[in-house]
């Protein structure tokens, strides 16, 4: 007599693992999935909230053929990208050298910096931009400075068009260094012994190892901080917001794609103040479209390679 398949004990409910699935996909629909598909369609309306009005592709043609509203689009879009380039060259690049020496067998101590790195993480972006933007005002920290002979650098750095949003992408990078150089110290732990123990019988030295070991076996890790990175500064807002104003003043030096956002869709533009909710959506969908093609971008270009 034929005994019966035993049933698999890691699956025992066959295609029942759907309904522990049902409540995470429930969720991620309602509150991700739908308000942005809801977006995409407001994009095709004008008027306010009770008096929509059907425009089509209306909204995104007047966003690139009016002057002074593409003028103000595309010096968000360029801040942002400024934005971007100085997290990825401060703080991810940071990040992994932290992470090489945080991970070294013979550090002593790791544990304390990890904590030290990993704390302004903790920390309200809105408290974080409101000390910083004290500590950059000459008022406040001119006698501190003078005191360790560093007076040159009490300038007002936050009004000028020139600096502004380099510093204010400099606090964001101190705030967030940690998260980063976690992910980057995961990965590192991840790789066996066994490979640096060939390549010191190989004598390589240690940049060696870093270059052609470390780096290429956290690709992966790599790509995943620069897509966090890439998305996260796409929708910066707090920072400029408790650091500047939403104009991102000085003279719309520090106007990222958020506070525009913010400005034509829910607070409305200056000096009328009236949102245009359809053309928010239009700049978010926008955004949404420079956020998937450069995400799958760099999955592609970060992929593990067998």
């Amino acid at each position: 007599m034929k005994k019966p398949a035993a049933k698999n004990r890691l699956n025992p409910g066959g295609s029942y693992w759907i309904w522990y699935a049902l409540p995470a996909i429930f969720f991620y629909v309602l509150f991700m999935a739908f308000p942005l598909l809801d977006s995409i369609r407001m994009s095709l309306y004008t008027g306010t909230t009770n008096n929509f009005t059907f425009v089509g592709l209306d909204n995104f043609t007047r966003l690139f053929t009016d002057p002074d509203l593409f003028a103000r689009y595309w010096g968000s879009m360029k801040n942002t990208v400024v934005f971007f380039i100085v997290h990825m060259l401060v703080q991810n690049v940071l990040g992994i050298v932290f992470a090489v020496l945080i991970t070294q067998k013979n550090m002593k101590g790791s544990k304390l910096y990890q904590t030290i790195i990993f704390i302004p993480t903790t920390f309200a972006v809105l408290v974080t931009g409101y000390l910083w933007k004290l500590l950059l005002n000459p008022v406040w920290s001119k006698n501190a400075l003078a005191s360790i002979g560093l007076e040159a650098l009490a300038k007002p750095w936050l009004g000028n068009e020139k600096y502004a949003l380099l510093f204010v992408a400099f606090v964001s990078c101190w705030q967030w260094i940690g998260i980063p150089t976690m992910m980057f110290a995961a990965a590192l732990q991840n790789i066996s012994d066994d490979i640096y123990e060939a390549a010191d019988i190989a004598g390589a030295n240690k940049w060696q190892v870093f270059w052609h070991i470390k780096l290429p076996l956290i690709k992966p890790t790599v790509g995943i901080v620069t897509i966090l990175t890439f998305v996260n500064n796409f929708n910066a807002f707090d920072i400029v917001f408790a650091m500047e104003n939403v104009n991102g003043a000085p003279g719309y030096a520090t106007d990222l794609l958020g506070t525009f956002f913010y400005r034509i869709g829910i607070a409305g533009q200056h000096p009328i103040g009236i949102p245009d909710p359809g053309m928010g959506a239009a700049i978010a969908s926008i955004t949404f479209v420079i956020l998937m093609v450069g995400s799958l971008f760099v999955m592609k270009l970060t992929e593990a390679k067998e």
